[in-house]
């Protein structure tokens, strides 16, 4: 790894500038390039074959006109349902978010049973159930698909946010209840969600804990990249470049809730239909 590596950060939209915040603080000497392919989103309803082609797409991006040496998935659906494609189709290491939220609700469940709220294709996709089975955990999933919208109205701390997630939340204990689960750990399987964070925190039971899948994706690419400590911290001026497919004024706007710092310039690029 170069004392100042480009990070390549891929997601359908800004969602994933949650996954690149928390990569900013664990691994400052990078660089970052970060691509949100707005004018093809949402790929949840798009066929695995048509999202393959599309991350694929974002990725080589990334790798060959960005430079990218190590890239990141910061979108759920790309990670569940084209993570092999992006794999064989460019030669750097790639690191998905579904994988590191197991992972990380693995070390923190007692129980061994855990709850997951995600996207309708993310949920459809039983991405994370799979996963977490692989580490020897029970998932519960819920589609919760009224809360992207309220997070991109920055109704992050609004009461009807509240109850709609007290909704959802009691909709998934009942059913978890009624498979004989105990869960004491919730996945947040969606990169808009980490801004609920406090909100939720607030709404689950007591010692539940909430892993944050934007969190754990940058710990374990601070892990798997093995940065070099002697690098300098870069420059935020320098260390960011954005691009978008579509949308860059809606980009740079609700942008930096995400990154909560100004997204600065966006550059608009173009990917194909």
């Amino acid at each position: 790894m170069s004392v100042n590596p480009t990070i390549g950060v891929f997601d359908s939209g800004f969602g994933g500038l949650t996954v690149l915040r928390a990569l900013l603080s664990r691994i400052p000497q990078a660089r970052y390039a970060f691509l949100g392919d707005t004018a093809r989103l949402p790929y949840g309803s798009k066929s695995r074959r048509t999202i393959a082609r599309y991350a694929t797409e974002s990725a080589q991006f990334l790798v060959r006109e960005q430079g990218a040496e190590y890239l990141v998935i910061a979108c759920n659906t790309a990670s569940a349902l084209a993570l092999d494609a992006i794999q064989d189709a460019v030669p750097v290491p790639v690191l998905g978010v579904i994988e590191p939220g197991a992972a990380s609700a693995r070390g923190a469940s007692q129980s061994g049973d855990v709850l997951v709220i995600a996207t309708d294709a993310t949920v459809q996709s039983h991405a994370y159930a799979a996963a977490c089975r692989a580490t020897g955990l029970r998932a519960l999933e819920k589609a919760c698909p009224l809360l992207v919208p309220l997070v991109e109205e920055g109704w992050t701390q609004h009461p009807v946010t509240e109850e709609v997630f007290r909704i959802y939340l009691h909709e998934l204990l009942r059913e978890a209840s009624a498979e004989g689960m105990s869960p004491d750990t919730l996945v947040l399987g969606c990169t808009h969600y980490p801004l609920l964070r406090a909100m939720i925190e607030k709404a689950v039971p007591a010692g539940m804990r909430v892993i944050d899948s934007a969190e754990a994706t940058a710990e374990a690419a601070a892990r798997l990249f093995h940065p070099q400590a002697s690098g300098e911290h870069m420059p935020l001026g320098q260390a960011i470049r954005c691009f978008a497919t579509d949308s860059v004024e809606k980009f740079e706007r609700l942008g930096s809730r995400f990154l909560e710092r100004p997204v600065g310039h966006v550059e608009l690029v173009d990917l194909g239909g």
